[in-house]
């Protein structure tokens, strides 16, 4: 009797370790998952066009060095 009361309370008090433990363990959410989210990058209105900046940029490196921001645009 003494025996099957030990083995019943062991059994009893493992299991709500075990609840206790997975309660605690972080990231353990059974709920519902947490749904991926993305950026998404606006324009501003100010910002220039890529021909504008080509624009710009053939305007002002005429006769710099062909280095840094002027690579291929002295001309």
């Amino acid at each position: 009797m003494i025996p099957a009361l030990l083995l019943r309370i062991l059994v009893a008090a493992t299991a709500s370790l075990c609840l206790i433990a997975h309660a605690a363990s972080p990231g353990s959410d059974t709920g519902a998952q947490r749904k991926s989210t993305s950026v998404t990058f606006h324009k501003s209105p100010s910002e220039e066009s890529p021909a504008a900046r080509e624009k710009r940029l053939k305007r002002e490196c005429k006769g710099r060095s062909n280095a840094g921001m002027c690579l291929g645009y002295t001309r």
